[in-house]
């Protein structure tokens, strides 16, 4: 969880270039166990677009080192809310 919500913060200052708080996390769905020591991909992209909010939709897939491809771990998405310096909501646009 602690690598999904780092890449939800990336993927939404990457995409607005403000500060974020979490507002909520939802709709984690673990498809398959992750061993320990496993390669694994995080892919976030921005599901939705709010006046101060993006909702950001965070994939982990799971890559075998000695076999080709990948296959969807866990997914799950997360309300990130753009802030000033002041603590404060401010518009993402």
């Amino acid at each position: 969880m602690l690598m999904m919500t780092e890449t939800a913060f990336m993927t939404a200052t990457r995409f607005s270039r403000k500060s974020f708080v979490i507002k909520s996390c939802e709709q984690v769905e673990f498809i398959h166990p992750v061993p320990a020591a496993s390669l694994v991909e995080l892919i976030g992209y921005v599901e939705k677009v709010g006046n101060t909010s993006l909702r950001i939709h965070v994939d982990i897939f799971l890559e075998k080192m000695l076999e080709e491809g990948r296959e969807k771990v866990v997914s799950g998405s997360f309300t990130l809310v753009a802030i000033n310096e002041h603590h404060k909501p401010v518009k993402i646009i």
